[in-house]
């Protein structure tokens, strides 16, 4: 097993080169990541979902959930498929097992960098190999994601293949009986979607964290730590280009958080 790499950032230059590194496809002669990125505002934080942070041990809620969304949202859902349904309501705040992920290491930044209260804290931007991390699914998702061209999922693949939750768990008899990955991208629901670059993980099994699962497979995982430190000074540059939450939520709740937080004296930091 190899162990995952840490890396300790000391100013701008240093992060930006270590969120792009290994970009470079010689192939076509191109920068296109493998990669996607999640920030988190406190680099203790482990990658747990909304379901296992509300629902703890008591994961079989996850059913009785997701039914009574669909039953309560049914006037304004008008869709059938599983995943999209799935989708809407982890972007709406439903606990689910989806974790948010996205392109952007940037978007990502913005997340690490966004919440004044964790500046006594280091915050921290995972970076995950997603082509690689589907190179260990059951061998009909691989064949799926060959037949369409495709590195990553749609909801319409995935529900061609999976019609509920039972049904990803069965999969899990392809690998060995081992808990596996699979990242998808959501349709463009709002402009928060689309905006965010957004895409989730979803595992096989709800009782196996991501992060548990990234230690046994530390080869296609990178951790970025941020000092508090400089925490200040890598959220002013993110200020300069316009990664701000006027972008990342669209609309006045968006402005009203970026004013408030454009407004806070140094100070009070």
């Amino acid at each position: 097993m190899h162990v995952m790499k840490e890396f300790v950032v000391r100013n701008w230059t240093e992060l930006e080169d270590k969120l792009f590194e290994g970009s470079y496809d010689s192939r076509i002669k191109r920068h296109r990541s493998n990669y996607v990125f999640r920030g988190l505002s406190d680099s203790s934080y482990n990658l747990l979902t909304s379901l296992n942070r509300v629902c703890r041990d008591n994961l079989m809620l996850e059913q009785c959930l997701l039914r009574n969304f669909k039953k309560y949202a049914s006037n304004d859902l008008n869709i059938d498929g599983f995943w999209e349904t799935l989708s809407i309501a982890q972007h709406h705040g439903l606990p689910t097992r989806l974790l948010d992920w996205t392109f952007s290491p940037f978007v990502a930044l913005h997340f690490a960098t966004e919440d004044f209260s964790k500046y006594d804290k280091d915050s921290s931007v995972w970076c995950v190999d997603f082509v690689k991390a589907h190179e260990y699914l059951p061998k009909t998702f691989t064949d799926k994601l060959s037949d369409n061209y495709a590195y990553n999922f749609t909801t319409e693949m995935l529900d061609s293949l999976i019609p509920n939750f039972e049904s990803l768990k069965n999969y899990e008899t392809e690998v060995d009986s081992k808990p596996f990955v699979i990242f998808f991208e959501p349709p463009s629901i709002d402009s928060r979607i689309v905006n965010q670059y957004a895409l989730f993980s979803v595992m096989s099994d709800p009782s196996v964290t991501i992060t548990h699962w990234l230690k046994e497979h530390s080869d296609i995982v990178k951790k970025i730590i941020i000092p508090k430190e400089i925490k200040l000074e890598i959220r002013d540059r993110l200020d300069q280009i316009n990664m701000t939450e006027r972008i990342i939520y669209p609309g006045f709740d968006g402005l009203c958080k970026w004013l408030t937080r454009h407004y806070t004296p140094t100070e009070h930091i």
